[in-house]
């Protein structure tokens, strides 16, 4: 297989990988206390990362000052995006978690250019227009209504998951902050942090049953470890346009994911809110991208190398 459609797999299968979490999340929480689900993943998530880091040390040299400090920020910020994220999509389908997440790629912009002279384009707010119309068909079901209690939540995750992004951009550029360090200072606060709300629930760590174990792990090790260490190594053999347009079919993933193995279903009102959200979605990345780049003067081949240094691109999903 050549290298580029290599790279292209990779990308793509981190992209399915993401998508199928919500269903995975929903499961997880179907049987276990919110909390709780979270506290595990990140646990998991932390011993897997410190095992890596360890194994690298020699090579990759002990963690710094500068990952310390943004890493606990970062910490802070991250798990706030996981306890609207997952309480959200407690409470509606995978499906609509996913497609409302994906919302973030036209906020992040808006968030990113607040209090700086210029903004965004009247064509980026046509697009983010279609987004929220797109919102309003997707939550409606089977007639106009009130969005509900999860649908809600996973807006608000989007609005904080754009703010942490940002903020990775903001405190990691330039900087030589090294991103496996970062996630694991980041995972193991989270694990510190859900810690003790959900140290009341861990006698029930006996009651958990296999599946549910098996979730916790794919969310923790799938999810988390593999799609990181993964993006990483494709974003740095690739652009980094090209990788945002495959890892931004992660909302059409957790759609076909949440109606192939989910049992969920889409009214047609719904499927034209998904239309819409994928649609805008795009068309605002696209803009976004073009009013950007002409304000760069990019020699052939410096934005395969800026993929490669450290920056918001590797850590800013999970």
């Amino acid at each position: 297989m050549p290298a580029t459609r290599r790279t292209d797999v990779v990308l793509l299968a981190v992209a399915v990988v993401w998508g199928s979490s919500y269903l995975s999340a929903k499961t997880a929480t179907a049987t276990t206390p919110v909390l709780l689900v979270l506290f595990l993943r990140y646990a998991l998530s932390a011993a897997a990362c410190v095992a890596v880091v360890t194994a690298l040390r020699a090579r990759s040299g002990p963690l710094t000052r500068d990952e310390a400090v943004r890493g606990c920020l970062l910490g802070v910020t991250q798990a706030a995006v996981l306890v609207l994220e997952t309480y959200g999509v407690a409470h509606t389908s995978a499906a609509n978690a996913g497609l409302i997440i994906s919302l973030t790629l036209v906020l992040t912009p808006v968030l990113d250019r607040a209090g700086r002279p210029g903004g965004p384009p009247p064509a980026f707010f046509l697009a983010a227009g279609v987004c929220v119309a797109g919102v309003g068909l997707l939550v409606s079901g089977t007639g106009l209504h009130a969005p509900g209690a999860g649908d809600l939540l996973m807006l608000a995750a989007a609005v904080v998951r754009a703010g942490h992004v940002v903020l990775v951009g903001r405190l990691t550029t330039g900087r030589a902050v090294r991103p496996l360090h970062l996630t694991t200072v980041q995972v193991v606060v989270g694990t510190v942090l859900f810690l003790p709300f959900a140290a009341t629930g861990l006698p029930e760590l006996a009651r958990i049953d296999a599946v549910t174990w098996a979730q916790l792990a794919y969310l923790a090790l799938f999810c988390g470890l593999f799609a990181f260490l993964a993006q990483t190594w494709a974003v740095q053999r690739t652009s980094a346009t090209r990788a945002s347009l495959l890892l931004g079919t992660e909302p059409v993933w957790a759609l076909l994911v949440g109606i192939g193995f989910g049992g969920e279903h889409l009214t047609a009102l719904s499927a034209l809110g998904a239309t819409l959200i994928v649609t805008g979605t795009y068309w605002g990345q696209a803009v976004e991208r073009r009013t950007r780049e002409p304000r760069l003067t990019v020699p052939p081949g410096a934005e395969d190398r800026a993929a490669a240094l450290p920056g918001p691109a590797p850590i800013s999903r999970r």
